[in-house]
C-alpha cells in the first residue's frame, strides 16, 4: 500500500489524515487492489455492492445502459476519483449505473459498511473517515446536479453550452480541455453525435467558441451570457 500513498493523500476521503495514519485504516476499511483491463465492468447495473472504488491509475467511465445498447455516461473516474460511493453506503441499494474500465489500471476498493461499523483499531480515524465521505457524497451530488442541468436543456446547442459554460466557470478560464472525446461527451449530453458536432461546427463559425478535439476557448462575450 506505500507506493499509493501519493494518489491516496490527494483524495478527499483521506483529508486530515497523514501517511502512517492513512496506512493505519487500511485493514479497517477492507481496502484492497486489483489490476482491471480496459472494458472490464467493475460494478454492474442490477447488482449491490458493500464496497466504493477509488481509481488508483487509468480511468473509468460510469455509464447507463439499456438493453439495445445506448449508453448515456454520467461521469468518468480519473486518477484520484470514486465511484459507487452511494451504493455502498446504502444497504441492499440496486446499482442503476455501471462502472466500465476505460483504460488499464489499478483501483482500490474499500468496505463502507465496515467504515461505518465500529473496530477495535484505528477506530480514533473512524470520524474523520466518515465526514470525509459525506464530503465526498455531497461532491458527487452536485456533479449530477450539474449534469441534470444540461440535460434538461431542450436543444443540442442550449445543451453544449450550459456545459461549457459551466466548465468554463469551473475552470476559472475561457480556455479549458474537456475529459471527453466527441463520443463521450454526446453520451454526456445524450444527443446523437453528428449532430453535436454539426451544432459545434455551427458555434465556431457564429464566434461563440473556438475547438481543437477536446480543448475549447469560449468568446463572444461573458460565457454567463449565452443564449
Amino acid at each position: 500500500m506505500q507506493r499509493y500513498l501519493p494518489v491516496l493523500r490527494q483524495s478527499p476521503f483521506f483529508a486530515g489524515l497523514d501517511g502512517t495514519e492513512i496506512l493505519s485504516v487500511m485493514h479497517c476499511i477492507g481496502a484492497a487492489v486489483l489490476p482491471v483491463r480496459q472494458g472490464k465492468y467493475l460494478l454492474r447495473a442490477g447488482d449491490t455492492t458493500e464496497v466504493m472504488g477509488l481509481v488508483l491509475s487509468g480511468s473509468a467511465l460510469i455509464v447507463q445502459e439499456d438493453l439495445w445498447g445506448h449508453r448515456n455516461i454520467l461521469s468518468r473516474c480519473r486518477c484520484g476519483d470514486f465511484f459507487g460511493e452511494p451504493y455502498a453506503a446504502k444497504p441492499g441499494a440496486v446499482l442503476n449505473i455501471c462502472v466500465v474500465a476505460e483504460q488499464d489500471g489499478e483501483i482500490m476498493t474499500m468496505n463502507v459498511r465496515r467504515l461505518l461499523s465500529t473496530c477495535d483499531s484505528a477506530c480514533i480515524h473512524h470520524r474523520n473517515l466518515i465526514r470525509n465521505l459525506v464530503n465526498v457524497l455531497a461532491e458527487k451530488i452536485l456533479i449530477f446536479n450539474d449534469k441534470i442541468t444540461h440535460v434538461s436543456k431542450r436543444t443540442t446547442r442550449e445543451k453544449l453550452l450550459s456545459y461549457l459554460s459551466a466548465e468554463s466557470i469551473r475552470r476559472g478560464s475561457r480556455s479549458f480541455d474537456i475529459p471527453f472525446d466527441r463520443q463521450q461527451l454526446a453520451d454526456f449530453l445524450c444527443v446523437e453525435r453528428s449532430a453535436m458536432s454539426a451544432e459545434l461546427s455551427k458555434l465556431a463559425r457564429e464566434g461563440y467558441l473556438k475547438t481543437d478535439r477536446n480543448r475549447f476557448e469560449l468568446l463572444n462575450g461573458p460565457c454567463g451570457d449565452f443564449e
